[in-house]
């Protein structure tokens, strides 16, 4: 019994080495029998080699994964990005959410991505969670089931392995620390009702995979345990919603509930019922650990085979060698960004602005000032002078458990945004309200080039033409 195939390690691209420094973790992977990889950043070009390397080094299928939540160009440079979930929802089109689910898949396998970790088909309930937003479609659940399931259809029929997270669902928490485990604290009865609502649509659908929520369900679980470390909340996956597919762990964490080390947390979420471990820490010892026990407990590798037999299930599900071609953009996303700018500002009236933008960048997180680069390129006069059109991006920071401004740049917007001719809020609609004075505010959904270029040529058409 091969145990490693459970595993299915990270590997980062580095813009000095590009996957280089991941060769001896490559190897290792390899040699202990991991299951695939999930693949963070990189090129279209360079991830097309290393997953035809990586298969043909394991001589064997491979279930290739990446976040791809706004399009192929959220991780591979080169491919299509997509305006995030929330924008393309607000469209109410399920076919734009089905032709974003196959735009999706077919770009992703045309360089050996096989597994979309995607869509996020979580409640969008807590204003102040930083790693939901507008990942979410919506915060109703008949809203966000049509649009998931619709997603799904459109990225399973291309070819490609959908995975609907995070259960049971992650948009009531409050924070998403890597020192402290998010607890939901929502009763059964309103959790059943409401949050698992998109699960069972996706499952209707028959999605390929779903991914557990890092965070505590005491209704669910009075033990605390996490989501995947619980037996009593998969449980509520396989039999109350009648789920026969792949469960997956996103990153697993070590404490309490889960086990003191890696190789701990690993046995106790597949003992609890989850079939796949993604981005494990020191994978090695983990598939060994496995190895070890599996001999000695009987329970254990009947629970891993059945494991191994829907890991085996999900490969004969997707392409295993022959990637499509990768047809040239045909200017979708860029049609779907303008779309959505086409649509009633958050606040006022769209203005008339004149030359030279004096532009003013709102950012705790100084990323690239692409609105910039699109003006100039298209020759528009920047400095002062002019109108004064006030850049706000409040993107959420998981990893810094913030889901808005910090005090010191919402007191700037404020200086800022009074007597401003417009302000672009890159975020979620609600945050508007974090934009005081009267100003004209137009919805720019995200801090991605997509939509940061479409944002640019929004304000082109609103330029006075004498100038």
């Amino acid at each position: 019994m091969r145990a490693g195939r459970l595993l299915l390690p990270a590997l980062r691209w580095r813009e000095e080495t590009g996957f280089g420094h991941e060769e001896a973790a490559i190897a290792t992977a390899l040699d202990f029998g991991a299951g695939g990889f999930v693949l963070v950043g990189g090129n279209a070009d360079a991830i097309f080699q290393l997953t035809r390397r990586l298969r043909h080094a394991a001589g064997r299928p491979l279930l290739i994964a990446a976040e791809l939540e706004r399009g192929p160009g959220q991780q591979v440079a080169g491919l299509d990005e997509l305006p995030p979930p929330r924008a393309l929802a607000s469209l109410g089109d399920p076919a734009m959410l089905r032709g974003a689910g196959v735009l999706t898949a077919i770009e992703a396998l045309s360089v050996g991505i096989n597994w979309i970790l995607a869509p996020v088909v979580d409640l969008d309930l807590e204003p102040g969670n930083p790693a939901v937003q507008t990942r979410a479609f919506g915060e109703q659940p008949g809203e966000v089931s049509t649009a998931a399931a619709a997603w799904i259809i459109g990225c399973e029929a291309a070819g490609a392995l959908a995975c609907a997270k995070h259960f049971p669902g992650q948009g009531r928490s409050r924070l998403d620390s890597a020192d402290e485990l998010p607890v939901v604290s929502a009763d059964a009865e309103l959790l059943r009702e409401s949050d698992l609502e998109p699960f069972r649509a996706a499952v209707a659908v028959g999605v390929g995979s779903i991914m557990t929520a890092r965070a505590a369900y005491p209704a669910l679980d009075p033990s605390g345990a996490p989501a995947a470390c619980s037996a009593a909340i998969l449980r509520i996956l396989r039999d109350e919603l009648g789920y026969g597919g792949l469960v997956v762990s996103g990153g697993l964490r070590t404490g309490p509930g889960c086990g003191p080390t890696p190789e701990a947390a690993a046995l106790t979420a597949l003992r609890a019922g989850v079939d796949l471990l993604l981005c494990p820490a020191d994978p090695a010892r983990v598939a060994s650990a496995l190895e070890r026990e599996i001999g000695g407990d009987p329970v254990l590798a009947e629970r891993i085979a059945s494991s191994l037999q829907r890991y085996t299930a999900a490969l004969e599900a997707v392409p295993a060698e022959d990637y499509p071609e990768r047809l040239p953009p045909a200017g979708s996303s860029l049609a779907a960004a303008d779309w959505l700018l086409s649509a009633p500002l958050l606040r006022g009236e769209a203005p008339r602005l004149a030359q030279p933008l004096e532009l003013v960048v709102i950012d705790d997180e100084h990323g690239s000032p692409w609105v910039h680069d699109a003006l100039v390129a298209r020759g528009v006069s920047l400095g002062s002078g002019g109108s004064r059109v006030v850049l706000a991006l409040p993107e959420p920071s998981m990893s810094k458990g913030r889901a808005r401004l910090t005090p010191e740049s919402s007191a700037r917007l404020a200086r800022e945004a009074a007597g401003a001719a417009l302000v672009v809020l890159f975020a979620h609609p609600r945050q508007v309200r974090a934009i005081p004075g009267s100003a004209p505010v137009l919805l720019g959904w995200h801090r991605q080039r997509l939509m940061q270029e479409a944002v640019a040529r929004w304000i082109v058409g609103r330029l006075d033409s004498d100038q």
